[in-house]
């Protein structure tokens, strides 16, 4: 059984209404807004604490336009793991800790040049649903709130009096459990911004898949069917998606994304580290535990895990939207061992970092964003792509 613990480092008005701490950006300061007005509508996180957000605002071309990344961090599925997460950065404004914004987030033109000077906002993570929640009673016995959903629209509604109502160009983005929030939040997101502006949305390692585990068993799935129970996501998933499918499944992208009206960037190592350790060998379907070397360092696999980790990469890529089958989506499918490669600026844009067909992941995202080029690359199997950064797990660099 998977404990909270284990599941924990996994994984998105002034003066009286915001309390600011600074952090070192790039060379800036960016501050960290905890968003007090949002306790009366109960958009809280776990603990009952207000939500919060880092803004770093945009300057010359970038005033108008937009970029709001959401913070991963993985799940909670019952009480007591969201009681594990409660009283941490995970569950409460309390305990966040200063951010550094790098890769797409960075102000930096040669290393971030399609978006250096937008607006960049970091939405932090502590509902642990993706934001998705919404349950109005509180049990007094542990007094954890189930608020994701109110969250993400407080923190949106105050980013459009501060502007965002007037953007031209906008994307949603997000890792690991903020890229799954980017995607089922995206066509709000569209409908929420004026009708005239670009709005596009970018999931980076948020493209779980429905696969069962190396013992048969369907994990993941029950362990999202406890997410969605737990924190009452049904009425907030895509309505898309949920009137054809059960809740749960559409906390997997691949019953949601046919569906989108909004353009989406499917951002995602096809080796994704977090989905070989928890989806395809999770710990209860591993008790001798002879996939720890292989979920830790893809180049400690055996050669039969290696056929076990060719498969699944085969059903990831038969998860996707079929190539070419719309303009509107976009997509950069390394062949990497990592979760999340946005957010870090060798990963994002850098000497040495990934490239496909010798493109970059920056260049390929700015390319589809601004309508300049075809983006949809997809890797050949590992080991062919030596400018991959294999790494053990990205996801805290979010």
């Amino acid at each position: 059984m998977v404990t909270s613990k284990s599941w924990s480092w996994i994984y998105p008005a002034i003066l009286v209404c915001n309390l600011l701490a600074s952090v070192k950006v790039d060379g800036a300061n960016v501050p960290m807004t905890i968003l007090t007005s949002a306790v009366a509508k109960g958009a809280v996180c776990l603990d009952g604490s207000p939500p919060a957000y880092h803004f770093s605002p945009g300057f010359g071309s970038g005033m108008n336009n937009w970029l709001v990344h959401m913070e991963g961090g993985g799940w909670c599925r019952n009480a007591q793991e969201c009681l594990g997460r409660r009283d941490t950065f995970r569950g409460s404004s309390k305990y966040m800790k200063p951010m550094s914004f790098s890769g797409i987030l960075g102000n930096n033109e040669k290393s971030n040049p399609d978006f250096y000077n937008w607006n960049r906002i970091k939405i932090r993570y502590c509902d642990g649903s993706s934001f998705t929640g919404d349950v109005e009673t509180v049990d007094p016995a542990t007094n954890l709130h189930y608020r994701g959903a109110r969250i993400w629209l407080a923190v949106i509604e105050d980013l459009l009096a501060k502007g965002m109502s007037k953007a031209e160009n906008a994307l949603l983005s997000g890792c690991s459990a903020g890229a799954l929030a980017s995607i089922l939040h995206c066509d709000r997101f569209r409908d929420i911004l004026p009708a005239r502006a670009k709005v596009k949305c970018l999931s980076d390692a948020g493209y779980f898949i429905n696969a069962k585990d190396v013992s048969g068993k369907e994990f993941i799935k029950d362990f999202y069917q406890g997410v969605v129970t737990t924190h009452g996501s049904a009425k907030n998933l895509p309505s898309s998606c949920t009137s054809r499918f059960p809740p749960s499944l559409c906390f997997f992208p691949q019953y949601v994304v046919q569906q989108m009206r909004t353009p989406l960037f499917i951002l995602n190592a096809a080796y994704d580290a977090w989905q070989v350790k928890n989806i395809l060998a999770p710990s209860a379907a591993d008790p001798q535990k002879t996939w720890n070397s292989c979920k830790l360092n893809i180049k400690q696999c055996s050669s039969s895990q290696l056929v076990t980790m060719q498969d699944f990469r085969s059903e990831f890529l038969s998860a996707l939207p079929r190539a070419g089958s719309s303009s509107s989506i976009g997509m950069f499918i390394d062949s990497c061992f990592a979760h999340c490669q946005s957010g870090a600026q060798d990963t994002w844009l850098a000497d040495g970092s990934p490239v496909i067909q010798k493109t970059p992941i920056a260049r390929a995202v700015g390319d589809w964003f601004y309508d300049r080029n075809n983006a949809q690359k997809i890797d050949c199997p590992y080991p062919c792509n030596p400018t991959c950064r294999n790494r053990e797990d990205d996801s805290m660099q979010d």
